[in-house]
């Protein structure tokens, strides 16, 4: 019974490691498909002007002291870039996010809705290609949690576990078109899309 037991063993020890390093790939895709982080850069935009006792950086300062009064000559001294304030922003399938200056929190926008009218299709599609790729990866983990719990024969959980690795490697190829297929949208986005989202640098974030 030894050497049928020991088998048995190392097979139940396999099962359990793939089958945790599958449901980690679930949760961190979940994860990664409804943030906001797949890329992430900064914006470039007009500083504005300084009201009240409001000072710093990221507004223009006049160099009159009689700021308020409209007869009064107002000079300003910064010239090209110090003209602009950059601000961060981060953008995911579904949102895309940029903070506020001088304020706490962020201003926060619907992606598919920035996108241009001829790549929205394309975007809709990554968007159900990553659904397929969460659950073609929910499969595979429900197969190996199977295959984990069946030991009737050694042939039906070899069945059992190649069926879920073929499932896996078609589960991680569609989320590579999902992910190029978003990346082409992005682009498509920042050379066509609105000017007051349009991106001065950017790169990949951390759910990407």
């Amino acid at each position: 019974r030894m050497p049928d037991s020991v088998p048995a063993a190392d097979r139940r020890q396999r099962s359990s490691a793939a089958f945790s390093l599958s449901f980690l790939s679930l949760v961190f895709s979940i994860t990664a498909f409804s943030s906001s982080y797949w890329c992430e850069g900064t914006r470039k935009v007009a500083k504005p002007f300084c009201t009240g006792q409001s000072k710093g950086d990221h507004c223009i300062r006049f160099n009159s002291p009689d700021a308020n009064n409209s007869n009064a000559v107002q000079y300003i001294w910064e010239t090209g870039d110090d003209k602009f304030v950059e601000r961060k922003f981060h953008a995911g399938i579904w949102y895309s996010c940029e903070e506020i200056i001088n304020e706490e929190g962020e201003n926060c926008r619907s992606f598919i809705s920035l996108t241009p009218a001829t790549d929205r299709g394309v975007l809709w599609l990554s968007i159900v290609a990553e659904l397929l790729y969460i659950i073609l990866l929910l499969t595979g983990a429900i197969l190996m949690s199977v295959e984990m719990c069946y030991y009737n024969t050694v042939i039906d959980g070899l069945k059992i576990n190649a069926f879920s690795a073929v499932v896996t490697v078609l589960a991680g190829l569609l989320g590579m078109v999902a992910h190029m297929m978003y990346t082409t949208v992005f682009q498509m986005t920042v050379n066509l899309g609105p000017e007051d989202w349009r991106p001065h640098t950017w790169d990949y974030g951390w759910s990407y």
